[in-house]
């Protein structure tokens, strides 16, 4: 599967009981954080369970461009030979993050208090992403960025010669935008703070204390305070990635609506600022339970078990939940619409300006589905049917987005008639065995 290839219809029957272990992929926002602070320390970075889909294989070969050593041993094990903070090289070649906006804002934000000029592309659906949350901040360090109208790719970052630490308030919810600030941060001298008004997740955080980084966070009257001191050096790590809660949303999502399904999901992380989505389903009635709760590399994680529950009611989700599974909202969107009762989203705007416009692909989906739905810039809402009324019958548009495809392949596990998507190549970037793993389970996929 490749999402920068020729398109891959894909079709979704409904199945019988999914059954047995997802072993699905490492956590990819763990796995893009690995090889980028593994290239920023000194010494030899050894990393277990990295997630193998495009997005993160980009990462890797720009790390190599910037001069790292990064290598593949196999099944999931890498090691990435660090040049230090501030050691990066100037590529030869443009940087192409591919479909991962993940990737191309946290690398921005490494290099732009390096003195490198970079350009960077991606497929079609990122070069159509917003750049200038990350670019407006990363100018306060001094670095400069020319790109195409709208501040999208190809763009080119001359980065900052003299850095200068800042203090910046993330204006919008966002892991991205705050960790391209912090990586920015780590090259420039004194203390750079970020503000988060709303907490997002914060794997950033936690692994760069974990690499040696001198940072604080405080709870103020201001929001989330992250005091970072720059020109640490790094010390390099051995890191055993967990396995991704966003990738577990597919199978979890499908045994829930699926008639008999009992799957259990080993070494999920739980980082709390992920682990919104699990918490809703419960709400909704959802049979979900945490099996062997333990930490690892100091982050949450325990086996998910997900099974059948045929009494899903429609809730209100909580729009504080929102940051910590904005990824998640298109499949719960799916399961919604298997509840008995209306599921109510707000605070979702950012989903608007994901791979695609994940509110307008899934409602776009879900009406020709059969299943009404009412939407504004910031809200949706998802007018379930109950369990065994949904009729389904239709081709999907996935926009490029690895999301939106996976959502409607679970959606035709459980539907009156199978579902079908114009383009399932985007899974690829985040979850490379999504097809043998749920056939595995006993789901019924294929390519047309």
């Amino acid at each position: 599967m490749s999402g920068h290839g020729t398109p891959i219809p894909m079709t979704s029957r409904p199945c019988g009981p999914l059954t047995g272990e997802a072993n699905v992929p490492g956590d990819k926002s763990i796995s893009h954080r690995s090889l980028i602070l593994g290239a920023m320390a000194v010494g030899e970075t050894k990393i277990s369970g990295l997630l193998e889909g495009e997005d993160v294989l980009d990462t890797g070969k720009a790390m190599a461009a910037f001069g790292a050593d990064v290598i593949n041993h196999g099944g999931g094990n890498w090691s990435v030979h660090g040049v230090g903070v501030g050691g990066f090289a100037e590529p030869d070649t443009v940087i192409d993050c591919g479909n991962s906006g993940t990737g191309v804002r946290l690398i921005m934000g490494a290099m732009a208090t390096c003195d490198i000029t970079v350009t960077f592309t991606g497929d079609a659906s990122l070069n159509g992403r917003p750049m200038a949350r990350v670019t407006d901040p990363i100018a306060l360090f001094g670095a400069q960025s020319v790109g195409r109208s709208g501040g999208r790719l190809p763009m080119t970052i001359v980065g900052a010669k003299d850095p200068v630490p800042v203090r910046y308030t993330v204006p919008m919810p966002s892991a991205q935008v705050k960790s391209a600030v912090l990586l920015a941060g780590l090259n420039a001298p004194g203390k750079t703070v970020v503000i988060e008004k709303e907490a997002t997740r914060d794997h950033t955080e936690r692994m760069l204390a974990g690499f040696g980084a001198d940072i604080s966070v405080e709870e103020t009257d201001e929001g989330r305070v992250i005091t970072l001191t720059g020109q640490p050096e790094l010390k390099p790590q051995v890191i055993a990635v967990p396995r991704d809660p966003s990738s577990a949303a597919f199978p979890v999502c499908a045994a829930v609506i699926t008639p008999g399904s009992d799957v259990l999901v080993p070494n999920i992380g739980l980082n709390p600022t992920r682990a919104g989505l699990f918490t809703t389903l419960r709400e909704m009635g959802a049979d979900l339970t945490y099996e062997n709760e333990r930490e690892e590399g100091g982050e949450p994680v325990a086996d998910l078990r997900a099974k059948f529950s045929p009494n899903l009611k429609g809730i209100e989700v909580d729009p504080a939940r929102a940051a910590s599974m904005i990824d998640e909202y298109p499949v719960l969107s799916v399961v919604a619409s298997f509840a008995e009762g209306e599921t109510v989203m707000r605070g979702v705007k950012e989903l608007r300006v994901k791979e695609s416009d994940r509110i307008d692909a899934m409602a776009t989906g879900l009406r020709l589905n059969g299943v009404e739905v009412e939407e504004g810039e910031d809200w949706w809402i998802v007018k379930g049917l109950g369990h065994g009324n949904v009729p389904g019958g239709a081709t999907c548009e996935s926009h490029l987005d690895h999301r939106i495809a996976m959502s409607f392949m679970v959606m035709g596990m459980a539907t009156q008639n199978p579902v079908s998507v114009d383009d399932g190549s985007p899974i690829a970037t985040s979850f490379p065995i999504f097809e043998s793993l749920m056939a595995a389970l006993g789901a019924d996929v294929v390519r047309n």
